[in-house]
């Protein structure tokens, strides 16, 4: 077994049991909970409360002016909540853990949280219009319906979702409570540097920590639906790698014989026959019978039938020596033709 610090790159042999959260009481309380935060934070930016008064007077009194040595640090810090570098560091965390624990469910909650996090928040973004400070146009305004999409906190939301789903995947209850922890941290600190940097009212801050939280705690119903998706892109997995294995390997080249489309068919009896021709008998002194008893030449060349009815004789070898018949002793071995004429 290997101890060194590499041994956790290595591919585990087997798929770890994974235990999936559950919507448990606990869970379906907090869901509630946050729910009515949620659409209490609203109503209060809707009837213009005393909520919208405290988001103008951190505006006016300008944090980036008060502090201004934390500007610099502050512009990187927030890029932790910008949705394109963040999903593209997890992602590539939850690639490697998917490739080692044989499953795509990592990949795939994460894909789930990031959809309903671009419908949810997006949907209301553009449903209430709010101008973020520096569009404001009247103190003491709400300034909703102005065509503005800064309600809620895309930064803060996506934040919450994208650290907090490294929680919610998390395969050990100490692990869980680490990362939940870290991913709190990071969404408190970009939510609040938002409002350092002027681009976000405190109320935009507050209903984007709802929103992302309402998107983690109703991840556990998106599971079956994870869980079936998992198994269609495994077995189209499984499909492409059979039509691999059926494939011809070996390429032609080019003018050379191409592989049979089927396979040849096997003569019948009738062909087989017809082919091999009539079995020749071996001509000799023990056989008990001679070619001139059986009316036929022994000398003579068979003559094998085609399997369409035509005769073609075919070449057999010449018999052997003791098989021949002896020449008669009478006459000699020049054909007549081929004595020269005498006489004219």
């Amino acid at each position: 077994m290997r101890t060194d610090i590499f041994a956790r790159l290595d591919r585990e042999p087997e798929p770890p049991k994974i235990e999936i959260p559950r919507m448990t009481r606990t869970r379906l309380a907090l869901f509630g909970a946050t729910s009515a935060f949620y659409l209490a934070i609203v109503v209060a930016v809707l009837l213009s409360t005393w909520l919208v008064l405290l988001d103008w007077k951190i505006m006016l009194f300008r944090p980036y002016q008060q502090w201004p040595e934390l500007h610099a640090f502050l512009d990187y810090y927030v890029v932790l909540g910008q949705r394109g570098p963040t999903a593209v560091m997890v992602a590539a965390w939850l690639g490697w853990r998917s490739w080692r624990q044989h499953t795509l469910r990592p990949l795939l909650a994460l894909g789930a949280a990031l959809l309903l996090l671009n419908v949810t928040v997006g949907a209301v973004k553009l449903g209430l219009g709010r101008l973020g400070p520096h569009y404001a146009t009247q103190i003491g305004s709400a300034e909703l319906f102005a065509g503005g999409d800064i309600f809620p906190s895309g930064h803060t939301a996506n934040a919450v979702v994208t650290w907090g789903i490294l929680a919610y995947l998390a395969t050990t209850p100490r692990a869980r409570r680490y990362l939940s922890a870290l991913s709190a941290v990071v969404a408190l600190g970009v939510g609040l540097t938002t409002v350092y940097l002027g681009t976000h009212w405190l109320s935009d801050v507050l209903l984007g920590w709802a929103a992302g939280l309402l998107i983690l705690l109703a991840l556990p119903w998106c599971e079956p639906v994870i869980a079936r998706a998992e198994a269609f892109v495994l077995g189209l997995r499984e499909q492409l790698r059979a039509r691999r294995r059926t494939a011809p390997s070996r390429p032609v080249a080019a003018g050379g014989p191409r592989p049979a489309l089927y396979p040849p068919r096997p003569a019948t009896a009738g062909e087989h026959d017809a082919h091999e021709g009539p079995v020749r008998e071996p001509v000799g002194a023990g056989s008990g019978r001679s070619g001139a008893a059986r009316g036929t030449n022994p000398l003579a060349t068979p003559t094998r039938t085609h399997p369409h009815g035509h005769g073609h004789p075919h070449a057999h070898p010449h018999p052997a020596r003791s098989e021949r018949t002896p020449a008669s002793p009478a006459g000699g071995r020049r054909p007549p033709r081929s004595r020269p004429l005498t006489g004219g």
